[in-house]
């Protein structure tokens, strides 16, 4: 469900998602994106439209009644690194709920 609704937010943002997992309390997200873009923007919006969806379908959010996320989140570059690297890396996690 989370990773649908990443996916349909990249395709209407003008985005991809590379990769996508996680763990139960987190995930792992490979993103590309246009430089017209901010983090922050995307960011925003993945977690707003993946909250609303996973509240709507009935599914408890983890971090009280009102938040599927926690308000902070941590983002790093990747330049130099070979992006199938990272791709294995992230799928080496375990699926989020």
């Amino acid at each position: 469900m989370i990773e649908n609704s990443f996916r349909e937010v990249a395709v209407k943002m003008d985005f991809q998602v590379l990769e996508f997992n996680g763990e139960a309390n987190h995930i792992y997200a490979l993103i590309e994106f246009p430089p017209k873009l901010s983090v922050s923007q995307i960011v925003n919006a993945l977690k707003g439209v993946s909250s609303r969806r996973y509240g709507q379908a009935g599914y408890k959010k983890p971090f009280g009644k009102d938040a599927l996320w926690s308000p902070s989140y941590y983002s790093s570059s990747v330049g130099g690194a070979p992006i199938e690297v990272l791709k294995r890396y992230i799928q080496d996690q375990e699926k989020p709920s």
